[in-house]
């Protein structure tokens, strides 16, 4: 259990710092397109699809890190109010089916990224690959962390009380 809660830890601190470089990168990026369009007229045609492509990569990133630290959206007010072997059991096959279901999506992902070599994005004279592999990339870790949480958890996570500095 402690060495899942380490590797998850030490995954989830990469992937956030990735994260972060990329919403600093998002945020110069549409700046600089705010300067252009409004001050130096350079009529640039990258910067908005820069953005996209960076806040998809960002976006689906954080999943991982949502998955580590179990802060992903749940209905637990009926699986609260039952005993606890079968509130472990159910935690226990949701968290099997989301770790499938970010399986199949890391497979089919894939062969979406590779169909990516064919594909150009017209402004960068690239081809759509690297951008397209938000998806798989985003669907291993995902995969990673909720294999992790489950092995660090076994449905105990709604056993103890949750931090509440840690609540919005």
């Amino acid at each position: 259990m402690s060495l899942a809660h380490h590797w998850s830890e030490k995954i989830n601190r990469v992937v956030e710092a990735i994260v972060a470089v990329l919403m600093a990168g998002l945020v110069l990026d549409v700046w600089l397109g705010v300067v252009d369009r409004y001050y130096f007229k350079w009529q640039l045609d990258w910067p908005e699809t820069m953005a996209r492509y960076l806040m998809i990569w960002a976006a689906l990133l954080a999943i991982s890190s949502g998955i580590a630290r179990r802060e992903h959206i749940a209905l637990t007010g009926f699986i609260t109010s039952l005993p606890i072997g079968i509130r472990r059991s159910i935690l226990i096959a949701i968290d099997i089916a989301v770790f499938s279901l970010f399986a199949c999506l890391a497979w089919y992902g894939t062969g979406f990224a590779v169909s990516g070599l064919k594909r150009e994005a017209l402004i960068f004279g690239a081809n759509m690959a690297p951008f397209y592999a938000a998806v798989p990339a985003a669907a291993i870790l995902a995969s990673v962390q909720m294999l992790l949480a489950l092995m660090r958890d076994m449905g105990t996570q709604l056993d103890r009380p949750r931090d509440p500095e840690a609540t919005i």
